[in-house]
């Protein structure tokens, strides 16, 4: 079983900050691919940016120089580092995991963001 547990989301101002931790279960963190995506009332889930367990990252443009994704390991915990918020940043961000062609998801984190 897999599960995974979004938080820090909050309302910030345009141009603040917000640190976004997923907590997960198990050692899939180590393991597989993961990811953060994104969904704004009324819009489909979007993905945002992807971590390999090799460490690698990729970004939706929307969001490349601004948010930074990253692991630590030991904690089984992957992390979004959002900067110079946007208010068309404001949606649920949902964490996922990658494993084995299956996705894995959270339940989410609202993260708002005021002009």
């Amino acid at each position: 079983q897999v599960q995974l547990v979004e938080s820090g989301g909050g309302l910030v101002q345009a141009g603040g900050s917000l640190r976004l931790a997923c907590a997960a279960s198990t050692t899939i963190v180590s393991l597989y691919s993961m990811g953060w995506y994104r969904q704004a009332p009324g819009k489909p889930r979007y993905w945002v940016a992807r971590i390999s367990s090799g460490g690698s990252t990729n970004y939706a443009n929307s969001v490349k120089g601004r948010f930074t994704i990253s692991r630590d390991n030991g904690k089984n915990t992957v992390y979004l580092q959002m900067n110079s918020l946007k208010p068309e940043d404001a949606a649920v961000y949902y964490c996922t995991a990658f494993v084995n062609d299956m996705n894995f998801w959270g339940k989410g984190t609202l993260v708002t963001v005021s002009s």
